[in-house]
């Protein structure tokens, strides 16, 4: 299969993406985090606090905050216990048993891994892998790589006055193994979820961060020690207290820098770790992808222009209220976070609620990173579209969110609830229950013009990053949010009138009130 085909069946023809008699081995499934053996470890400390507001002014980092910020973005937090019905007819149940983080992931499977090259006063200089299971930092390569990094940036960041470097990368077997080919669609937009808690935690802690989506892929991979068959970097994000230079010019006597120039300067490492699966499908569409997306030098770093949607005549554009100001404590939104399934509860929302979701969603989601010249302000390359039923002062339809004038354009009005249920791969949500359905849209071609099959990546973490940062204000107005990728993107795109657009839904996430579940759950702090 060709690329550009693998990249329109993950999206419009998932059925051709996976073999029919795909089975999964839960028998062999491989460990949610991975566990690296024989190394040095630094332990973190667990008394963690228990609200984040954010702080306005920055503060030296430490191990101790480092700690409670890894925690916060990628820590278990939770045990959970649940009953599945397996068959009713004869009263058949199972228990279902999880970890969980404060962030989603598809099959609660989290892909990815956290690595942070971190300087600071009490411990050593060095690259380190964040241990999710012990809550330790797992010494990887000691040493300042400040200028190795920088310039596996294309110069794009002054490293070396930032106090650490975080590393999101995927592990592609971790859930190949449930979802095969599939996956791969899956690990960018939980690489993004990660990387919108990330910025969203940081500053709480008061640092300063920006993303970083172009790099040279093998130069990373090299200095955390990476069989890039395996697991590769997906985004790059340096962390500063200190004011920063995040887009310096690169100078005439720099030059291109290439990922294989670069690499000689390191001694290759190769550690063991366990992730307890004894047989690995091979994954060769997903081999290719990545291969195909890698970037072997700076002078292949790109910058895109955005421009400006048009709303449509004053007719069908209606204006939302201000929003409602709510606690900036992030802690007690993440404790709140819930993803329900049949446990939605058909409510009246208030326009308000409505506003107030969508602004604080769209209002956190600027962000420092590669792809725009700094300090100007385009549009954001994915937006929000939404079907509404039962909110007050906004009539059943459909509509698409404008986040600079702060409004609602209407674009096919009626019940749509049916038609978006008919349209789900599976029915473990009942959208008939569903006061706010939104979806994630974005271009067709995803930047490809500009970085190839990198930008299907870019495009799928930048949606990640907003589908968190929804999450969290549906929470703020005490509903829960289900990201769903079992839909039919064609009928959602049909809904909205998407296609002389050049645009489609990336992500379907229905939003509303929900009653409790029966489950028993712990959290996993002191």
């Amino acid at each position: 299969m060709k690329l550009e085909e693998f990249v329109h069946n993950l999206h419009f023809d998932i059925e051709k993406v996976n073999p029919l008699d795909w089975e999964v081995n839960w028998d062999d499934a491989p460990l949610p985090y991975k566990l690296y053996r024989g190394l040095p470890f630094i332990p973190l400390s667990l008394e963690v606090p228990l609200s984040l507001e954010e702080m306005k002014v920055p503060t030296t980092p430490n191990l101790q905050r480092i700690g409670h910020l890894l925690w916060y973005v990628f820590g278990l937090t939770q045990f959970s216990q649940s009953i599945c019905t397996i068959d009713s007819k004869e009263n058949m149940t199972d228990l279902f048993q999880s970890f969980r983080r404060f962030v989603p992931s598809g099959g609660a499977l989290y892909p990815n891994e956290l690595y942070v090259y971190l300087k600071l006063k009490d411990l050593p200089d060095g690259l380190y892998h964040y241990d999710v299971a012990h809550h330790n930092l797992v010494l990887l390569r000691k040493g300042n790589f400040d200028s190795y990094i920088e310039r596996a940036l294309g110069h794009g960041c002054d490293i070396s006055s930032c106090f650490g470097t975080v590393f999101v990368t995927t592990m592609f077997w971790k859930n190949f193994f449930k979802y095969n080919h599939f996956s791969y669609r899956l690990q960018g937009l939980d690489a993004g979820v990660l990387i919108g808690q990330l910025l969203e935690v940081s500053k709480r802690f008061g640092f300063a961060s920006g993303v970083y989506f172009q790099f040279l892929d093998r130069a990373l991979n090299h200095l955390i020690g990476l069989p890039e068959q395996e697991e590769s970097v997906y985004a790059v994000i340096p962390l500063s207290v200190e004011p920063t230079n995040w887009s310096p010019k690169i100078s005439a006597r720099e030059g291109d820098v290439t990922a294989k120039e670069l690499s000689q300067e390191l001694t290759a490492i190769h550690h063991q770790y366990l992730q307890r699966s004894q047989k690995i499908v091979e994954y060769p569409l997903i081999t290719k992808m990545n291969e195909a997306s890698m970037l072997e030098s700076t002078h292949s770093f790109q910058k895109i222009q955005s421009t400006k949607e048009k709303m449509g005549t004053e007719n069908n554009v209606q204006a939302l209220p201000n929003g409602k100001q709510f606690s900036t404590d992030l802690a007690s939104f993440c404790r709140e976070r819930f993803s329900p399934e049949m446990d939605f509860v058909l409510g009246k929302v208030s326009k308000h609620q409505l506003a107030t979701l969508l602004q604080e969603a769209t209002s956190s989601f600027t962000y420092r990173n590669d792809l725009e010249d700094a300090h100007t302000k385009n549009e954001p390359r994915v937006s929000i579209y939404g079907c509404f039923y039962n909110v007050k002062g906004i009539a059943n339809g459909a509509y698409s969110y404008d986040s600079t004038a702060h409004s609602l354009r209407q674009i096919n009005l009626g019940d749509h609830r049916l038609q978006l249920q008919n349209g789900m791969t599976g029915h473990n949500v009942n959208l008939i229950q569903v006061p706010i359905c939104l979806h994630v849209v974005g271009n067709k071609d995803y930047i490809k013009t500009r970085f190839g099959y990198r930008g299907y990546r870019i495009q799928q973490m930048e949606a990640g990053m907003l589908i968190q940062r929804l999450l969290i204000a549906a929470a703020t107005l005490g509903m829960g949010g289900h990201p769903l990728l079992g839909f039919d993107a064609k009928l959602c795109d049909d809904i909205y009138k998407l296609d002389t657009q050049e645009k489609t839904s990336l992500i379907q996430i229905p939003i509303g009130p929900y009653r409790d579940r029966p489950w028993l759950r712990g959290t996993l702090h002191s």
